[in-house]
């Protein structure tokens, strides 16, 4: 690829961004919420996660308090997503469409992170799996809704298998076709597992 590393890290927070605020405004208009209502679960959606990561690393104040084209953006998605919701054939297939691209690409800006100060591979995955999922966990709480995260739906594995795969193909390849491939693999997994009702155990 032709662009600098920091700029395609700089696109992925971006896509991740808009993808998730999509997603907010989906589950949120699922609930019938109010146009008010639907912004704030869009913009809880959209930055939870990277606001429950750099809280844990440190990180203050969090990056979408000292970027406010971040807010903008998120602001934006929610206002087109609302316009054209009447062009959504199956709500529930969006949703989960635009949740797993968010997952994946929250995931990769988690680990990159955890790279970012040096820390170790399986606290980067760690990271990156935080960012990919708290957004989605503390919308489906506000929701009333049990968060995938905590029941047999894979939503954390995806983000788990996907960034192995990213720190085992690093020594070989271009580390910006790791990514994409990382951020492919986890949300194929995720969408096929929703599909085929892959779970793990229960208790």
């Amino acid at each position: 690829m032709n662009i600098s590393l920091s700029t395609f890290s700089h696109i992925i927070e971006i896509l991740g961004t808009i993808a998730f605020a999509i997603s907010g405004v989906f589950a949120a208009m699922d609930k019938k919420l109010d146009v008010f209502g639907v912004t704030i679960i869009a913009f809880v959606t959209a930055i939870g996660g990277g606001t429950v990561r750099d809280i844990l690393i440190g990180a203050t104040p969090v990056a979408w308090m000292k970027d406010i084209n971040t807010l903008l953006i998120i602001l934006g998605t929610a206002i087109v997503t609302m316009l054209f919701r009447n062009r959504i054939v199956n709500l529930q297939k969006t949703l989960l469409l635009f949740d797993a691209l968010g997952l994946g690409l929250f995931t990769i800006i988690g680990i990159k992170k955890g790279l970012a100060i040096d820390l170790k591979p399986g606290i980067c995955i760690t990271l990156g799996t935080i960012t990919g999922c708290f957004g989605g966990v503390i919308r489906d709480l506000l929701l009333n809704h049990i968060p995938a995260l905590f029941h047999a739906d894979l939503y954390a594995t995806p983000c788990i298998v996907g960034g192995l795969l990213y720190f085992l193909m690093i020594p070989y390849i271009n580390e910006e076709w790791a990514q994409v491939a990382a951020i492919i693999v986890i949300c194929m997994v995720r969408i096929i597992a929703y599909r085929k009702n892959w779970r793990l155990p229960t208790l």
